[in-house]
């Protein structure tokens, strides 16, 4: 026995204290990972090669490893933190050092739109284009459009209802003009309201009015903002023509099953003018005449308001979704992910990233969900894959090897003392 045997232990488990020490203290940092110290045996070179009966000079730390075992996922309610639920990690970049690799997916935007983490890094993916289409490529820093989204004319209308065949004829005739009064509710029989936008996505108030004519027919007129579409004001025109809508007699198929009407400038309740609309389509298609009380099941229309970005969310194939105040969505871009052959051999920098090294070797990316990449889930987190109970029996044995070793020296220390006795 030497004070060699006995010192190098003292050594590496000082060490493996240090590991299990930093364990504990990273378990509850989201995207940590476990290291673990591993040890290798010692022994002297002989200088005409080694005998059998050598026997060690100690022990040596060979390496501390990170275990990229999946952590837990954690709902956090917030859309702007993402968890990777299987494999692959985070771009992340300053612009300036090499690209940082995370699985911390907790993002914030900062002043100039760019998807940052807690240090300052820029999240990396693919952009879209103004039309929320995804250019793929090389991966850059994503960032937020700072603009609204620009409004769209309404081009089509769903109609879908229901006119109680029960109801009686509303239609004084052709020879009667006005044949209908918007005022007077005893002119038609049903009325029903959809809002359209014009190119400046200025809303218009769209209401038909459904006036019965004869058995299984139907006139239907229409206003803009109280302006008669169709005919003049003070004299209106049914909006379907000279040909009234007609229903087969079990009131299951309406003819036409479409209309297509040019709603004409108007003014809104603010006194503003709004524009004209052209060739707006119509689909009555679905819509009924059976003996039961008019009901409107579906009014839908493809325009809408200008309007400015509220929210994203992050999906779970790496799309970031922008919200905006009017309602509509569209894509500003997507994550891509990288993943490594070899994650042990990313060498770990601080602030939850790793670096690649010849070691892990180059990088191979890709979008969530393909391959062997994870999938997303936005508005949670992957905790820590460090276990606590674990790291606390392994301090304990690790608390007994130290004491051990000590215990070593100190009885080669006792062993010297006899010998310095000796006379």
């Amino acid at each position: 026995m030497s004070f060699q045997q006995g010192l190098s232990g003292l050594n590496v488990t000082s060490k493996s204290l240090e590991v299990i020490g930093n364990n504990v203290a990273n378990a509850n940092t989201y995207g940590a990972k476990a290291s673990r110290a591993e040890f290798a045996d010692m022994y002297a070179n002989a200088l005409n090669g080694a005998g059998v009966n050598n026997i060690g000079i100690g022990v040596r730390l060979a390496a501390v490893s990170q275990q990229f075992t999946q952590g837990g996922i954690t709902s956090t309610e917030n859309p702007m933190d993402v968890a990777i639920n299987g494999g692959g990690f985070f771009q992340l970049t300053d612009g300036v050092n090499p690209v940082t690799y995370s699985r911390n997916g907790q993002f914030k935007v900062d002043k100039e739109g760019y998807i940052v983490n807690n240090e300052k890094l820029q999240l990396m993916g693919y952009q879209a284009d103004g039309n929320g289409v995804i250019q793929p490529g090389l991966a850059v820093p994503l960032r937020l459009p700072t603009a609204g989204i620009s409004p769209a004319e309404t081009n089509k209308v769903n109609l879908e209802f229901n006119l109680d065949s029960r109801e009686g004829v509303r239609d004084p005739g052709a020879t009667v003009s006005p044949r209908i009064d918007f005022t007077d509710a005893d002119t038609y029989n049903k009325a029903t309201s959809v809002t359209v936008f014009d190119q400046k996505g200025q809303p218009v108030a769209l209401t038909y009015y459904f006036q019965k004519t004869d058995t299984d027919k139907w006139n239907v007129y229409a206003t803009a903002n109280g302006k008669t579409i169709g005919g003049v004001d003070g004299d209106p025109q049914p909006i379907s023509g000279t040909d009234a809508l007609s229903f087969t007699t079990d009131g299951a198929t309406i003819s036409p099953s479409s209309l297509t009407v040019d709603i004409p400038a108007s003014t809104n309740v603010n006194g503003a003018v709004t524009l004209p609309i052209s060739g707006v389509e119509i689909d009555l298609s679905g819509s009924t005449q059976y003996g039961t009380n008019f009901a409107t099941t579906n009014v839908a229309q493809d325009g809408y308001a200008p309007g400015s970005l509220t929210s994203i969310v992050i999906e779970g194939t790496g799309i970031v979704m922008a919200r905006y105040s009017n309602g509509q969505s569209k894509p500003a871009g997507q994550v891509e992910l990288a993943s490594f052959r070899n994650p042990q051999g990313l060498q770990p920098m601080g602030g939850n990233g790793w670096q690649r090294t010849y070691a892990s070797g180059d990088p191979v990316v890709g979008t969530p969900g393909v391959g062997n990449m994870g999938d997303l889930q936005s508005g949670a987190l992957e905790e820590s894959n460090v276990d606590l109970t674990g790291e606390l029996v392994n301090m304990i044995t690790a608390q007994r090897n130290y004491q051990a070793n000590a215990q070593t020296i100190k009885t080669m220390d006792q062993v010297m003392q006899t010998l310095v006795n000796l006379r």
